[in-house]
């Protein structure tokens, strides 16, 4: 059982993901905000705006509704795995988070989170392929080109419709699924379910369910676990086993757009969670972390790369990893295949 209610610096609307009626504004602003990004897909679908393609294939990984759906683990997956196989891939991908957002950067394992983005560091640890972190998908993915690598992955690039792309995955939260199904901000929606229709692939992040159990997926999708079995110290040494914490009371800190799917995982592994939501992003301070009592500190990756600065020997890093069927990958590598031969 968990005590303590969690906490949350950014607000998602009750009505996103329930029943609750939406209010008359939210609706009218998300009528306006689909004419809007109507006329934008237009004008690339008819060449009044430019599209760029980097001469190499194009793998874009995104979602069509707002907040975190599972990209980065699965981008990992996928620059590690394609690595595996001989190529020589590489992520372009906005860094969000950044000081300096409008400048390009090149980010590496060693980079600091203000300066290559969280989710930029913790790819580049995870994977060690060459990362460009750029507002402009576009441009990133000519940089990674021009410096030597031979297939692109675009870390949440679904509606940069600038980077002209080869092919599409949709991750989609397979608990939160598309909420009520309306556009921003009346739902959670960037575009409607059929942009996702569109996609070549759709993958369903079903977090830590067990791995005979994919009642979560449906026909043309495919499963996604995420699964975790050490906390790492923050400031280094030897990693525990989740399983150490069994029956245990534990901090747990998450700033991702679903905390709760980080709270349900720590749970799920009889741990006794004393939930902190934070903010997608949230750039954190030692202050935060005064909770009152001192317990062990469980965080997901993603925080953990911004704490080290102030971490103490009570903070732990939870790194998950993605696992999906060997057919996704039999069909996903045939159909890049298909794409290097065109």
């Amino acid at each position: 059982m968990s005590t303590g209610p969690a906490r949350r610096r950014e607000h998602q609307p009750a009505y996103w993901y329930s029943d609750l009626p939406v209010p008359l504004f939210a609706r009218a602003l998300a009528w306006l905000y689909g004419i809007l990004t109507g006329l934008r897909r237009w004008f690339y679908r008819v060449g009044l705006l430019r599209r760029r393609h980097p001469g190499v294939p194009v793998l874009v990984v995104g979602n069509i509704t707002a907040g975190g759906a599972g990209k980065t683990p699965l981008t990992i997956a996928l620059a590690n795995r394609l690595q595996q196989e001989g190529w020589t891939p590489g992520i372009a991908s906005r860094g969000y988070g950044r000081t300096d957002a409008g400048s390009p950067v090149w980010v590496e394992a060693s980079t600091a989170p203000t300066v290559g983005g969280d989710e930029p560091v913790l790819m580049a640890r995870r994977t060690g392929v060459k990362l460009r972190a750029d507002r402009d998908r576009a441009a990133a993915a000519a940089a990674l080109a021009k410096a030597g690598c031979d297939i692109i992955l675009c870390d949440d690039g679904l509606q940069h419709y600038r980077l002209k792309r080869d092919i599409e995955i949709e991750v989609v939260d397979g608990a939160r699924r598309y909420g009520n199904g309306r556009l921003l901000p009346a739902g959670p929606l960037r575009e409607l379910p059929p942009r996702g229709d569109a996609c070549d692939f759709r993958v369903i992040n079903v977090a830590n369910a067990p791995a005979s159990d994919v009642n979560g997926t449906g026909f043309g999708e495919w499963p996604m676990r995420l699964a975790s079995h050490d906390a790492v110290p923050v400031l280094g040494g030897r990693p525990r086993p989740l399983a150490a914490f069994a029956g245990h009371r534990v901090h747990a800190v998450a700033g991702i757009g679903n905390p709760e799917r980080f709270f349900a995982m720590l749970r799920a592994l009889d741990i006794a969670v004393v939930p902190h939501a934070f903010a997608d992003h949230h750039r954190y301070r030692a202050e935060d972390f005064q909770f009152g009592s001192p317990l062990p500190v469980l965080m997901t990756e993603k925080d953990a790369v911004k704490c080290a600065g102030f971490a103490t020997d009570a903070f732990f890093s939870v790194p998950v990893s993605a696992e999906l069927p060997e057919g996704f990958w039999v069909s996903l590598l045939d159909r890049i295949g298909q794409v290097g031969k065109a």
